[in-house]
């Protein structure tokens, strides 16, 4: 018997069925996440009833709730910009306007929160977050300040890890201060323009 290309069966349009299942998990994670204030009440029970998903879907990708929740978390935070190297100032402008869209999205800012205050409880899914999503990002700035210093754009003295928390840091409370408003659009900028006037070569 001969077979048409008409007899085989098309595969349908839009994402693959797994890809389709692993994107409803990740959100049914944060969801929950977000939504229950604290890793306690994320479990693959959970996940699996809200993505729709039966819960070996979920253990053929990740084996036990720690590590879906990392990797919801790595999702939701996503890369940040490629430094160009061609201005230090524009490059930490960059970073610090990521760094307040990241902090002004609630979701993100709850889900994070909410691994923070399970900190006592999960030390190691603590530890992983640290390792993997917020080390690296902070090691991009760690690499600006670090040229920012070679190219003489910067003190040769600088202090990189105490300069990485007054900018990060000024970003952070400033996007969760209470009673302060909207973060202003020109707010990043003017973080930078305050943080390099104080460290520029004497």
């Amino acid at each position: 018997m001969t077979h048409t290309t008409d007899q085989c069966a098309a595969r349908p349009p839009g994402r693959p069925r797994s890809e389709r299942a692993a994107k409803a998990i990740v959100d049914a994670t944060l969801d929950l996440l977000a939504e229950e204030g604290g890793v306690a009440g994320v479990s693959i029970e959970a996940v699996a009833a809200r993505a729709g998903v039966g819960k070996t879907t979920i253990y053929r990708r990740w084996p036990n709730k720690e590590a879906l929740i990392i990797d919801a978390l790595a999702a939701l935070k996503g890369p940040l910009p490629e430094p160009r190297g061609e201005s230090l100032r524009e490059d930490l402008y960059a970073l610090a306007k990521a760094f307040v869209a990241d902090k002004s999205d609630k979701k993100r800012v709850d889900c994070y929160w909410s691994v923070l205050g399970s900190s006592e409880r999960y030390p190691e899914l603590m530890d992983r977050f640290t390792r993997e999503i917020v080390e690296p990002r902070r090691e991009v700035i760690r690499e600006v300040l670090r040229r920012g210093v070679a190219s003489g754009e910067l003190r040769p003295d600088l202090d990189v890890e105490l300069t990485l928390w007054i900018l990060t840091g000024a970003v952070a409370h400033r996007t969760r201060a209470a009673g302060a408003g909207p973060v202003p659009e020109d707010y990043a900028e003017r973080v930078v323009d305050a943080l390099m006037t104080g460290l520029a070569p004497r």
